[in-house]
């Protein structure tokens, strides 16, 4: 994809799951999520073709205009959302996949100082709410829901929703776009 159609493919993605977002100007010039993520993308081709100096860099800059800081290392899909975005935090390793929702002050953290595969692995589809902990090289399947402030540390299946500390899983996600009040789960 060009960047003209990531950039229109990302602005649907806000207004699809902001429903503060009010128009492609005004989040095009005011959403910190999506000025981390585009700062990541560049910041991620540097990184793969080994400036990972001018990576970290540019990382840097965009932690400190928009308070979310995505190591360059890290990979992320399409259409991925951070709303409001202050205190997000995705490690090195961290794979997050396409369609994912991420709120503010959620880590995507590790759990060793070993140079392995260390972060989570986050799958399509899934939303984790404000001030989650995910912590180590765990996998969140499909659709899953993360609630707010739960600290998880274990795999959550697809379409499972944890909830709590430490996160205790519940079978089935009720995903905040059926829900009348997504609060409930998030």
């Amino acid at each position: 994809m060009g960047v003209v159609a990531t950039v229109r493919e990302d602005l649907a993605a806000a207004h699809r799951r902001d429903p503060a977002a009010r128009d492609d100007l005004t989040i095009l010039l005011t959403s910190p999520g999506l000025h981390a993520i585009w700062t990541h993308r560049v910041a991620n081709r540097l990184w793969r073709r080994g400036a990972t100096l001018p990576a970290m860099v540019l990382a840097q800059g965009a932690r400190s205009i928009t308070g979310v800081e995505i190591h360059p290392g890290a990979t992320i899909g399409r259409r991925f959302v951070i709303d409001h975005g202050m205190g997000v935090v995705v490690g090195e390793t961290a794979e997050v996949g396409d369609d994912v929702m991420l709120y503010h002050g959620v880590t995507l953290g590790g759990r060793s100082m070993e140079r392995v595969k260390r972060h989570p692995t986050v799958e399509d589809g899934v939303t984790i709410g404000a001030g989650a902990r995910v912590l180590g090289p765990i996998e969140l399947g499909e659709g899953a829901q993360i609630g707010a402030n739960a600290v998880v540390v274990k795999d959550v299946p697809a379409q499972a929703t944890a909830i709590g500390v430490p996160a205790t899983v519940r079978a089935g996600a009720a995903h905040p776009e059926v829900q009348t009040d997504p609060a409930i789960w998030i």
